[in-house]
């Protein structure tokens, strides 16, 4: 076992570097497409420049707050260190600042990579769909196979130096909480300015979406990189961490009873990278070729080759379980489905998005109402999904021993993010191609050109659907096993204690009561917190582009160029003051439960936190998607068209969905994900000091 343990430690540093020298080769191969036009590379490098600024702001802040977390990591945790010795304590600290570090770092390699990419997808339109969308892919699979590079690359060096999965613990809360604002940071950035944009360009001048007359057209494309591309890079690196580190918890609990499962853990995980790999080379569109269609295929040869490399080397190591592989595979069966379901709400060829579309002609009621009704419904295959994956994980693998049922569940988890390298890809190449067709329009690329980026736009806005649905689903199962890794941290605790171990958690008891009711509030306040945000944030922009426009002569007839940068600093400062209070809400609710209720009470409060969570989380990033496509659907020609009531019903439902989809909706799962890995990280503390 030791054996395999050592030879999959260095295999996952060299799949890690196989990652690492393919990024820098498609990094090259897109650096080396030219922008020759001279107003796309001007706004282009606007984009650049705002973007970094801020991540620049942003990260400043985030590194204060870092450091707070670790002062306070090195005198309490993994325990307090009046009782024992500090050099646990500064293992702990270490891992977190490394997990805090390299989730920045996934970030700004999607900064980088974007804003190198959207000017070049742009001009490659130019000559055909075909050019246009492998520019764009490529640029996003640079994102996709470093950040799932260095998650394998950390989690592998922390097992090895430290051994001990409670450290690994820490590790995954760095990558979690600097994730957690973030997403939230990035996503209030981006609203503001899209919601700001829309209303006053579309709905009350009746003006292009990226029109450059608009001056918070910059800002709006600025924050498709700090939202959809920093933020996400940084949770879906979050997610990978956490689901490694909850079933390498488990994992190691399990040690001594005849599997290799710690081994198991970085193999599939090494396998899935490599799949990544496979897939992303071989995504190719035709010219005349359906984007949508290729990054879906993509997906699902992917999985195949992960299915296929996974039982492989079950069969071919003797401490592995086909039981085990069984719910690896069903969890990545499970969130290939919840795409095609997500794809079925979301995508503008399908009948729901048109109904929408439809109602928008009676008016914005209309477009809400069914909107709203159909979000809620799109919540329910993805729900069932996850209970179906949890269960089948559970019972398949609960024959094979004590323990095993809750690291089926942890490995369904990991099945399901195993092609996270290629989620990643499709989802930075939305925010590249959306930006791409801004500088077409503002570049003056022609109707042709606009047309062919608008098709890249539509297939990346319903592939970013998918992959929140994805993303989502597989938080899901992360932090179901987090709860399992949750009771493997209180267990040894209250042995230490010489307290009776806990077994489950009884919903019947109060204290566990007490947890639920208060655990399922929290994202739905969490979630309004960061969309009121957006709203006073946006509010004020809208103030500024009016203010521009009644007193910059020449504005509304393009002759006078707007001022670009104070809708972006509105934005950059707005978000800043807005991202620390939600996150910093859900961690302390957290910690005043556990030392008020103990472990059960945590145990009740994340069960009701998933639970809510998952909802409010599918609902919005569904319904912001399908309003979102139903305006596009519009703006090709339906419902009367662009400047028509049904257009302006249809954006006023978008710039609703909008902090839905990219501010509250995608959060959550993070907020579910840090709450997890605090209330483990917390348990002995919880043990001692409760109150109840």
């Amino acid at each position: 076992m030791e054996e395999n343990l050592s030879l999959f430690y260095g295999l996952s540093f060299l799949t890690a570097a196989i990652a690492f020298a393919f990024a820098l080769y498609l990094y090259l191969w897109v650096k080396k497409e030219k922008v020759q036009n001279a107003r796309i590379d001007e706004i282009a490098g606007l984009i650049k420049e705002g973007a970094n600024t801020f991540i620049r702001r942003e990260y400043r802040i985030l590194a204060k707050f870092a450091a707070v977390f670790a002062a306070i990591i090195l005198i309490l945790l993994p325990e307090p260190i009046w009782q024992g010795s500090i050099v646990p304590n500064i293992s702990m600290v270490l891992a977190y600042i490394a997990g805090t570090v390299l989730s920045a770092i996934a970030g700004k390699i999607g900064i980088l990579v974007a804003t190198l990419s959207n000017g070049r997808t742009a001009e490659s339109a130019e000559k055909s769909l075909k050019d246009a969308f492998l520019v764009g892919f490529r640029g996003g699979a640079v994102m996709g196979l470093l950040v799932v590079g260095c998650s394998l690359l950390g989690v592998a060096a922390v097992l090895m130096l430290t051994g001990d999965t409670t450290i690994l613990l820490g590790f995954s809360f760095g990558a979690s909480s600097l994730a957690l604002f973030a997403k939230a940071g990035g996503g209030i950035f981006t609203k503001t300015a899209d919601v700001a944009a829309d209303l006053t360009g579309k709905v009350e001048l009746g003006i292009p979406e990226d029109d450059p007359r608009n001056p918070a057209v910059i800002a709006d494309n600025v924050g498709d990189n700090v939202g959809d591309v920093a933020g996400m890079g940084a949770d879906l690196f979050d997610s990978n961490v956490a689901a490694a580190a909850s079933a390498l918890v488990i994992a190691q609990s399990l040690s001594g009873q005849g599997l290799d499962t710690i081994s198991m853990v970085f193999c599939y995980s090494i396998l899935g990278l490599l799949s990544s790999v496979i897939g992303i080379a071989t995504a190719r569109v035709g010219g005349h070729g359906n984007p949508t269609r290729a990054l879906n295929s993509s997906t699902y040869v992917t999985t195949a080759i992960f299915l296929v490399l996974t039982a492989i080397a079950t069969a071919f190591f003797p401490g592995f379980s086909w039981r085990i592989w069984g719910a690896s595979s069903v969890g990545l069966l499970v969130g290939v489905i919840i795409g095609i379901t997500t794809d079925y709400f979301t995508d503008d060829t399908r009948p729901i998005v048109r109904k929408v579309a439809h109602a928008s002609a009676s008016g914005p009621a209309f477009t809400i109402l069914s909107g709203t009704a159909y979000g809620f419904i799109s919540a329910l295959p993805a729900m069932i999904g996850i209970a179906i994956s949890a269960l089948f994980a559970y019972k398949l693998c609960e024959p094979i021993g004590p323990g095993f049922a809750i690291f089926g569940i942890a490995m369904a988890a990991v099945g399901m993010l195993s092609i996270v390298g290629m989620i990643i890809s499709n989802d930075a190449y939305g925010p590249i191609v959306d930006n791409a067709r801004g500088l077409a329009e503002m570049g003056g690329l022609g109707e042709e050109t606009i047309r062919i980026a608008d098709e890249l736009d539509s297939a990346g806005n319903t592939v970013k659907a998918v992959t929140k649905g994805f993303s989502i689903g597989a938080a899901g199962l992360t932090v179901i096993s987090l709860l399992g890794a949750f009771m493997s941290e209180v267990n040894a605790a209250l042995a230490a204690a010489g307290k009776p171990l806990v077994e489950g958690f009884d919903i019947m008891s109060p204290t566990v009561f007490f947890g639920i009711m208060i655990g399922a509030a929290v994202p739905a306040v969490f979630s309004a917190m960061l969309i009121l945000g957006v709203d006073r944030n946006a509010q004020r922009m809208v103030a500024e582009i009016h203010r521009q426009f009644n007193t910059i002569a020449g504005l509304r007839e393009g002759k006078a160029q707007p001022e670009y940068g104070k809708c972006i600093d509105i934005a950059a400062s707005g978000a800043l003051r807005e991202l620390i209070p939600a996150g910093l809400m859900a961690i302390l609710m957290t910690l005043a439960v556990g030392f008020i209720g103990g472990p059960e009470s945590i145990g009740g409060f994340l069960l009701g936190n998933i639970v809510s969570g998952l909802l409010l989380a599918l609902f919005m990033s569904n319904s912001g998607g399908l309003w979102d496509n139903s305006k596009k659907y519009v703006e090709a020609g339906a419902e009367g068209g662009k400047g028509s009531e049904a257009h302006k019903a249809a954006v006023i439902g978008d710039t609703v969905g909008d902090p839905y989809k990219d501010t509250a909706g995608p959060s959550i799962n993070t907020q579910i994900t840090v709450v997890s890995l605090v209330s483990s990280l917390a348990a002995s503390l919880f043990v001692a000091f409760s109150i109840f």
